[in-house]
């Protein structure tokens, strides 16, 4: 199986693309379709790594899934077979894909009872899962982990709506607790809840398929469990972090580029902070036109501080995008804090900038000092390896726009969030090799 990508650069992009289904919301809605035995149309499912093996958990669990064409799935849920649970394959799936932990709302919700090994995922930093943990025992679901092996057995039989007040906006921990609650008896507040557009779809979903809840896209959300959910017809949104990554390449390749369908109502702080790294585009319809700018000029604040991009919950600018941040003020004139607040491990990929010839001191753990080198000196190709989903991305940028030939190993963990990213991106002139 090829595992790595060439490239020689530097290269220009030109044409237009259109970004892929949302990857985070995806895992959230496909999850969703085992809260009813009725049929549940998605729509606009990006073909990712990730997202296939949850559909494939999904489908040895018993759900009868009927593909439409390569972003459009039929799901039933009607026969459940939750003894797969307890099977050395389910163990194994679930282990290696940190989403399957999505399930355990669902089929708390409507079986009372699931089995969850152990998540894995991005080596990024510690991602606890205490906020889902927390929030479903609150609804009466009690934990036993079996430290042998390594999976966590959960009895919600008796899930009963209460008051819970998250001590982190944790996307997927709200989309779990969400999902555990709206079959639960009475009333659920989830407060410090995530009200990123990936919760949002979520919950306008689960409205469709006749859940009661209010506060959708605050931070409070009540929701008042209903007998039963029915089917529904569900399109996720364009990835954002896919739109913010094309932003990105455009603006380090010194490319002319128009991104198709964008939702720029769904984009929240994003293209205030590419802006301000000096960004050129507008919108059309609703689509985003970048520039072609040889040198982007960093801004700084008002009082001629050095600018800080930091990440935050919606609509903030999100964690996903801080690697992209930084290596597109690579080659901007000005200087830049990037602080990733969220991950202590996520910044670490930017030693292979500095081997590339980028200006960057690496702070501490979470921040990173990037002196924009205005194109006075150009990056080299080397041969580096693919840390994770969205530094595997940020190298990609930078090794289009670098000297010679560059080398990116373990793409797989590419693959898992971008759907044909050599493909699309070689139909613009990227000449990306897989190999």
């Amino acid at each position: 199986m090829p595992e790595a990508f060439k490239i020689n650069g530097p290269v220009r992009l030109k044409g237009e693309i259109t970004p892929q289904g949302a990857k985070n919301e995806a895992l959230q809605v496909v999850s969703a379709v085992l809260l009813t035995p009725h049929t549940v149309r998605l729509e606009n499912v990006p073909a990712i790594n990730d997202v296939l093996m949850l559909i494939e958990i999904l489908r040895n669990l018993g759900v009868q899934i009927t593909k439409v064409d390569n972003n459009t799935y039929e799901f039933s849920a009607a026969n459940i077979d939750i003894g797969y649970l307890e099977s050395p394959e389910f163990l194994k799936q679930g282990g290696s894909l940190r989403g399957s932990v999505m399930i355990m709302g669902p089929l708390l919700a409507r079986f009372g009872k699931t089995v969850i090994p152990k998540p894995g995922g991005d080596k990024i930093g510690r991602r606890r899962m205490d906020t889902h943990f927390e929030g479903i025992e609150k609804l009466g679901a009690r934990f036993h982990y079996d430290p042998h092996a390594h999976v966590f057995h959960v009895d919600g039989s008796k899930l009963t709506g209460t008051y819970i007040l998250l001590d982190e906006p944790s996307v997927t921990g709200t989309a779990n607790i969400t999902m555990a609650a709206v079959l639960a008896k009475g009333a659920t507040t989830i407060y410090n809840a995530a009200c990123e557009p990936y919760n949002q779809q979520l919950c306008n979903m689960l409205v469709s398929m006749g859940a009661r809840m209010e506060g959708i896209g605050t931070n409070r959300l009540t929701i008042h469990g209903v007998e039963s959910l029915g089917g529904c017809t569900h399109r996720c949104l364009p990835d954002m972090i896919e739109i913010g990554s094309f932003m990105g390449m455009a603006a380090m390749t010194a490319s002319q580029l128009r991104i198709k369908n964008v939702r720029y109502d769904m984009l929240g702080n994003i293209p205030g902070v590419f802006k301000k790294l000096g960004i050129n585009f507008w919108l059309e319809d609703d689509d985003i036109l970048v520039d072609q700018r040889d040198v982007c000029q960093i801004s700084n604040f008002i009082d001629g501080s050095i600018l800080t991009v930091s990440d935050g919950p919606w609509p903030l600018f999100t964690p996903d995008l801080i690697s992209i941040a930084l290596v597109t003020a690579i080659q901007a004139k000005g200087n830049v804090l990037i602080h990733q607040k969220m991950f202590e491990s996520r910044l670490f990929f930017v030693d292979n900038l500095i081997d590339m010839g980028a200006q960057i001191i690496l702070n501490d753990p979470h921040r990173a000092t990037v002196m924009g080198l205005g194109r006075s000196q150009g990056l080299r190709g080397i041969t580096m390896r693919s840390p994770d989903i969205r530094a595997g991305v940020a190298l990609l940028i930078a090794a289009m726009s670098a000297h010679g030939e560059s080398t990116i190993q373990n793409i797989v963990q590419i693959d898992r969030g971008y759907e044909n990213i050599d493909t699309r991106l070689n139909a613009l002139g990227a000449g990306i090799v897989r190999c």
